[in-house]
Order: C-alpha cells, then structure tokens, then sequence
C-alpha cells in the first residue's frame, strides 16, 4: 500500500518493487498502468508506453520533491539527480489522493 501520511489518503492499494531488469522495463509491454517503485537517478522516459502515468519522485526521507501528472507517452521526465526514489502510478492517482509537493508518502509492502 502506498498512501499519503500527511493528507491521509491511499494513492495506491498494490504496487510492485522494481530492480535490475525489472526497474529498465518498467511498465513497457504493459496494457494498463500499475503502481511500481523503484530506484534511478536523472529521469524517466514513457517511450512505448500505451498510457499515460502519474509520477512521484520522493527524497529519502519520503517526501515528495517533484511530481508529474499525467505524463503521456513518448516523453522524458527528468529532476535533479540527488533524488532517486520513484513511484509511477495509473493517471489520475495524484489527483484522486490530493497529493502534493511538500507531503510525505509511506510504502508499506
């Protein structure tokens, strides 16, 4: 469960971790977007994605930094690289959480 400890919300029931070949796949090939976690630094890409996803980048005491909503398909979403933590979820989870910049998520497996 991914939820948003400073509003009290659940951003996402289920999730998956993500490492090594996993974390570079992502959610290519996939029909729907899902809730996955995982570790990189400068950015992701959405390219031969099918959907669009929100995106969460946490510091590591997990709040949240930089986010994006509803990235489309075929873009580059960069931030600065002191920050690694991401969580990419189905569109519209930010919105429907009423998260935002500044709150702090906790991922509970």
């Amino acid at each position: 469960m991914i939820r948003n400890k400073t509003k009290n919300t659940l951003v996402a029931t289920n999730f998956s971790r993500k490492k090594g070949l996993e974390k570079v796949l992502g959610l290519i090939g996939k029909k729907n977007a899902q809730a996955i976690v995982f570790t990189t630094r400068f950015g992701i890409h959405t390219f031969f994605l099918r959907f669009c996803i929100d995106v969460i980048i946490l510091n590591k005491d997990n709040k949240i930094v930089f986010m994006k909503k509803n990235l489309k398909p075929n873009r580059i979403y960069p931030w600065n690289p002191v920050y690694d933590l991401v969580i990419e979820l189905p569109s519209g989870s930010i919105k429907k959480s009423k998260t935002q910049i500044g709150d702090i998520i906790e991922i509970n497996l």
